[in-house]
């Protein structure tokens, strides 16, 4: 039976039904994206299409889980044994590479690092080839080589691909680095596309399994894919061409950490005989709202054409607000909302202070604490970076991967047993010289006397702790929650909390998170059929290189949300404040400095995601003057205010100012 589409708007309904071959859905801004993509797929499912021929790829695994459920609710809940695979590319690729890495020759049970591990990986590699910390730190060496794999970009081209003296020393550190991931066998984030790029590239026979059992691809978000997420896709397609792709050009924000709007510009080039369709209704914004954020975009050269058209009209205008300096604009922003929640009831939740750069809030912050008003910051620690969730993910690693050395070194000592750093550094160190596993050579070094009793005896009861539990969980995989609360009480984990908080409500805190590690642990195996322990941390590991923490949770809580411009992508909000509208903050002083029309027209599309986060109630508001290197410095009006502005209303400011300064 076919999805009923009396609820679409006709190209809604075009996109919906046209099955077969390339297709751009170019989705504005609340248009209704991802219902089409999920009735899509049900007109699938309904036109013949076996569920689980259907691939449906996004971009972060909340997104996914919303398609997903989505998904379900449209196919009648439980009925389908079979069903669509909706996934990030991330999480695609691990099933992939589970499955035949090892014809790459790393392991199956390879582990998936996270920064703190790549970082002390980085840092070992540029002491291996001498390069200080002062000429390249091991976070910008970092970010060079992802920008590299983000693009397909292997070892032995990165040299030519460098532009100046820090990237020539990261092309010198590329190959040490990825040769010490595949020696532990471990590979980072980026990896996990690049090797599946490698994998369909090298192995055809691989290529030609994963392009039959997926007769049809849709992809989430397009504007945002990079070159080796566009490469993997070209590659799966290859044979049949059905492609649906769903984005918004003006929304392709993410130039900085390799997405490419081309792919989305070029889409016809790339797929010739393409069918495009135009979602241009949005449900979300009033037509004031979307009329400045028509007229601020067309400025763009590189789009496709398109025009918002509003659903609801409303009385009031966008305001646009200036202030004497940036104390006023928080001082007087703050006040405002505050008129509204206690005078007029409402609700907190329904106000978003919107910033282009990380330093912006601290003065809003300051001053909602100031007037005692709720508030909180998007986008801040996610669950997976707290101190306890690492070592406890650590330990789980170390059982499920006994080679994995970096996770061992982090808990060889968390609680303290009397394994000191000299002891567990000079096992590591004649380990790695000889390529031998650190629990043999443990062994040898206390046969030798080279370790104290007491340490010895502490190395070989850590390690007996560690292969029992390996094979309680290889044993009982279905018991893995109250298998890792007794890991957690055998450890004696309190101990470590008790030692790094001194105070009560900090452990009663810190407590809180080790307790909501084994609810995840517990709500994993209640949606898992076959749950084992490595299928568990390979969802840890995706989840938590997310672009924030949960911050779909996070809007829900009645208070004022701060966040950047970046956040606040896939959110919408009753009442939006933007602030900060100047030269130098918007546009970014790097996009102004670089004077290209690519890097303005990134911070226009950034501005125009801000706009369109407002349902109901606009502000723009910029101050005239800010303290800059220790004085207070005039600024410049943003270039975007005019350009987003009708001539009338150009005309009546130009107008009020004169009279103002008569």
């Amino acid at each position: 039976m076919f999805p009923d589409l009396r609820s679409l708007n006709p190209p809604q309904r075009e996109a919906v039904q046209h099955l077969h071959g390339p297709m751009l859905v170019l989705a504005g801004a609340g248009t209704g994206k991802t219902r089409v993509i999920t009735i899509r797929m049900a007109q699938l499912i309904a036109s013949g299409v076996a569920p689980d021929r259907i691939l449906s790829v996004t971009f972060t695994n909340k997104a996914a889980k919303e398609m997903g459920e989505r998904t379900r609710q449209i196919l009648g809940g439980g009925k389908l044994k079979a069903r669509p695979w909706i996934s990030t590319f991330h999480a695609l690729c691990v099933q992939i590479l589970r499955s035949d890495i090892e014809r790459l020759g790393y392991p199956r049970k390879f582990t998936i690092l996270d920064r703190g591990d790549q970082e002390s990986i980085a840092r070992g590699t540029l002491r291996d080839i001498r390069v200080t910390e002062k000429s390249l730190k091991p976070g910008d060496m970092l970010s060079i080589i992802s920008g590299w794999k983000s693009a397909g970009l292997p070892p032995g081209e990165a040299a030519a691909a460098a532009a100046d003296d820090k990237q020539y020393l990261a092309a010198m550190a590329y190959r040490k680095y990825q040769q010490k991931l595949k020696a532990t066998g471990s590979v980072d984030f980026d990896d996990l596309l690049l090797l599946t790029a490698e994998l369909f590239e090298e192995h055809p026979d691989i290529l030609d399994k994963h392009q039959q059992r997926f007769s049809h691809v849709q992809i989430d978000e397009y504007q945002d894919t990079n070159g080796i997420q566009f490469r993997l896709i070209e590659a799966l397609v290859a044979k049949h061409k059905n492609l649906c792709v769903v984005g918004d050009d003006d929304q392709s924000i993410y130039g900085w950490r390799g997405a490419d709007v081309a792919h989305i510009l070029n889409f016809g080039r790339y797929f010739p005989g393409a069918k495009i369709v135009r979602l241009e209704d949005n449900y979300r914004c009033t037509d004031h709202i979307l009329e400045c954020a028509n007229r601020l975009v067309r400025h763009n050269r590189g789009r496709h054409g398109k025009v918002l058209r509003a659903s609801k009209k409303s009385a009031h205008e966008v305001r646009f607000v200036k202030y004497d300096d940036e104390n006023l604009e928080a001082e007087k922003t703050v006040f405002e909302i505050r008129f509204y929640i206690q005078k007029k009831g409402i609700p907190a939740r329904d106000f978003a202070i919107l910033f282009r750069t990380n330093e912006q809030p601290r003065i809003f912050e300051s001053e909602l604490r100031r007037q005692g008003i709720p508030y909180t910051l998007i986008g801040s620690q996610s669950f997976f970076d707290r101190k306890e969730i690492k070592d406890l993910m650590c330990y789980l690693k170390a059982i499920d991967r006994p080679t994995d050395e970096a996770s061992l070194l982090r808990i060889i000592n968390v609680p303290p047993r009397g394994i000191g750093d000299s002891t567990s550094s000079k096992i590591l160190e004649k380990a790695t010289r000889d390529g031998r596993d650190f629990w043999v050579v443990a062994r040898e070094t206390a046969a030798q006397g080279e370790v104290s009793k007491k340490a010895a005896a502490a190395l070989d009861e850590f390690h007996r702790l560690l292969q029992t539990y390996t094979r309680r969980f290889e044993e009982n995989a279905r018991q893995m929650d109250v298998i890792v609360r007794e890991l957690i009480e055998a450890i004696h984990y309190d101990r470590e909390i008790e030692k790094q908080y001194p105070d009560p409500q900090a452990q009663l805190m810190r407590q809180g998170f080790v307790d909501e590690f084994v609810d995840a642990v517990a709500g994993y195996l209640e949606k898992s059929s076959d749950p084992t322990l490595t299928d568990f941390l390979d969802g840890c590991a995706l989840n938590g290189r997310d672009d924030e923490p949960d911050k779909e949770k996070q809007a829900a809580e009645d208070a004022v949300k701060l966040m950047t411009l970046h956040s606040a992508k896939g959110l919408e909000f009753p009442r939006v404040y933007m602030v900060g509208m100047e030269e130098n903050i918007l546009p970014h002083k790097r996009s102004v400095d670089a004077d290209t029309a690519q890097a303005i027209e990134e911070e226009r599309r950034l501005c125009y995601v801000g706009i369109t986060r407002a349902q109901e109630f606009l502000t723009m508001s910029r101050a005239e003057s800010r303290i800059k290197w220790g004085s207070r410095r005039p600024t410049v009006p943003s270039r975007f205010l005019r350009e987003m502005r009708s001539d009338e209303a150009l005309e009546a400011e130009e107008a009020e100012e004169a009279g103002e300064n008569e």
